[in-house]
């Protein structure tokens, strides 16, 4: 139907100028949402082709480019933006989704504006300064929340100078914020496309640099350890070892990483009742087990490399929180995907909205894996890069922070039996493979109001065929009132005893009640109640515990008082 009515458009055009041909790149049928996607496009009218006027009037040319970015955000949508955009949502879905968008838009007015004539590159190049103006706007906010800070950073600067020294090339410099530590500042303005850093491949700590080293040789044959484990006991062995040729890059790490798998039994004792304090209880678990299987048996077989000073239960969690917390996945000049250290990347702050989207291949002609910007950053500005598309807990576990602004990956999961949507095909939304449900906070949502409340379309599609209050052409308007009644009530009474659950902050600062877990052989039940006079006061990893519980409360109260407004109005 839209390309029809593209074809359409097309000839009328044609009756009244030339016409340039601009096609997006098709949906791909190996992508598992391809139907989603293409059904979308389909219900907005849009397709992957254009038609572009030229000339054309500047009014109708930035119509047309509204159509496009719609479009190619159905494209480069994810399964979870899928799950929570309104049947009526055209986006933006996410600052992620924003920015590939306009960022395969830009690439191909670019390769227009390579080969058009004068006339045609007057309107390829409006296109491409709005897309831009768009691009610029992405995440505006980041800078103005981080408060700069006066800090020594000569162990950073040394890392910089010895990168330089190696053949990094960086139009990045050091900087410190409140709340956020390092980061680092664009020395000058960087567009979109450009490299902000770029490090040689002979720098970069992967598999491949283990297997020239005595570790990978001792334990090639050794009980099965994987390459991780291995890349896990060099860097806690190489940090000690005066000659490396990483010294200076160890020496510029932190002493502690304060992520959640530092937490103590305090902080631990806050999140009690959460899903992050299972997360991070099983991730403890799991690295002093993984620990004890390796210690002191290989002290004992590998004297002279493993040293008893030196393979600490404190070094070896430090090694686990430097891997957790710094490797990127690159694929290698060799083709082969690795988890990876890359020095002085390391230093670069991850935002809900970066600035560097795309990275991780190694350029085969220069050798060195390069970060290109995929929005525009001022001289003076924090350059920010992607981590991943995680949720708040994740972040809390293996990184020790929480993202500033909207997180459209904060999602808490619900335990639903989903037979419904089995049994109803008709129940089912957009993600038609979707086996679970979950929500996020109403704010982000678009549609407030009837049907959906702020809610995401398929878990209310399930609850409806799981109530019997499907809505139909015979469906009479008590009939609505009556089943939405129903639907509200059976969302209340899922949320709000989760919010219950979530004592208000101020109740948290003053205690927390007494917790009945344990960590290794520490058993906190032994413990007295945990006090907090101060928030301010606490330390590091209870002040993010209690961060971490605010987003939660935040999320269950938005769901709770968009059900609670909507059932006063049934």
């Amino acid at each position: 139907m839209a390309a029809a009515q593209a074809a359409a458009d097309a000839r009328k055009l044609g009756e009244r100028g030339e016409i340039v041909a601009f096609h997006l790149p098709p949906l791909s049928e190996e992508d598992p949402l391809h139907q989603d996607k293409k059904r979308l496009l389909e219900s907005r009218n849009l397709s992957c082709s254009f038609h572009i006027l030229i000339p054309c009037p500047a009014a109708d040319t930035l119509k047309l480019l509204d159509q496009m970015i719609q479009a190619a955000r159905i494209v480069h949508m994810d399964e979870l933006e899928l799950y929570f955009a309104g049947d009526d949502d055209i986006g933006p879905f996410s600052a992620r989704n924003e920015l590939e968008a306009l960022n395969l838009l830009f690439k191909m007015m670019n390769k227009l504006l390579l080969t058009s004539d004068a006339v045609s590159k007057e309107v390829f190049q409006m296109l491409q300064d709005e897309i831009v103006a768009r691009l610029r706007s992405v995440g505006k906010k980041d800078n103005a929340q981080m408060v700069s800070q006066t800090q020594n950073h000569d162990a950073e600067d040394s890392l910089l100078k010895w990168g330089e020294h190696h053949g990094v090339k960086c139009k990045l410099r050091i900087a410190f914020y409140q709340g956020a530590g390092r980061g680092m500042v664009a020395s000058e303005s960087i567009g979109v496309g450009d490299t902000a850093l770029e490090i040689p491949e002979s720098l970069i700590i992967s598999e491949e640099l283990l297997c020239q080293s005595e570790v990978f040789l001792a334990l090639k044959d050794f009980n099965n350890i994987t390459s991780e484990t291995m890349l896990l006991l060099w860097s806690m062995r190489e940090r000690h070892n005066l000659s490396s040729k990483f010294k200076t890059y160890f020496e510029a790490l932190p002493e502690n990483f304060n992520t959640g798998l530092s937490f103590g039994i305090d902080a631990l004792a806050a999140l009690e009742g959460t899903l992050l304090f299972d997360e991070i209880m099983q991730a403890k678990q799991h690295l002093r087990q993984q620990y004890e299987d390796l210690f002191p048996l290989l002290c004992i077989n590998f004297p002279e490399i493993f040293r008893k000073d030196v393979c600490t239960w404190d070094n070896f969690l430090w090694a686990c929180e430097l891997w957790y917390s710094n490797s990127m996945m690159v694929v290698l000049s060799s083709g082969k995907l690795s988890t990876c250290l890359v020095p002085v990347a390391g230093l670069l702050n991850h935002s809900v909205s970066p600035h560097i989207l795309n990275y991780g291949r190694v350029d085969e002609a220069t050798k060195s894996l390069k970060f290109p910007l995929s929005r525009p950053c001022d001289a003076g500005e924090q350059c920010f890069l992607s981590y991943g598309k995680h949720p708040g807990s994740h972040l809390v576990t293996f990184y020790g922070f929480l993202p500033r602004g909207d997180n459209p990956y904060d999602v808490i999961p619900l335990d639903l039996d989903t037979s419904a949507d089995e049994e109803d095909g008709a129940a089912q939304s957009m993600s038609t493979s979707q086996t679970t449900h979950m929500v996020r906070g109403t704010w982000l949502s678009r549609s407030g109001g009837f049907p959906m409340y702020g809610l995401p379309q398929p878990l209310l599609s399930h609850l409806r065929a799981a109530l019997g209050c499907g809505l139909d052409e015979s469906t009479t308007e008590a009939d609505i009132k009556e089943n939405d009644r129903v639907l509200l009530e059976t969302l209340l009474s899922i949320f709000n005893p989760m919010l219950e659950d979530l004592p208000e902050t101020d109740e948290s600062d003053r205690c927390y009640s007494q917790p009945h877990f344990c960590v290794g052989a520490i058993h906190l039940h032994h413990l007295p109640v945990v006090l907090i006079s101060n928030r301010e006061s606490a330390s590091w990893d209870v002040k993010l515990a209690l961060d971490y519980k605010d987003l939660q409360r935040m999320i269950i109260s938005s769901i709770v008082t968009s059900c609670t407004s909507a059932l006063e109005n049934v």
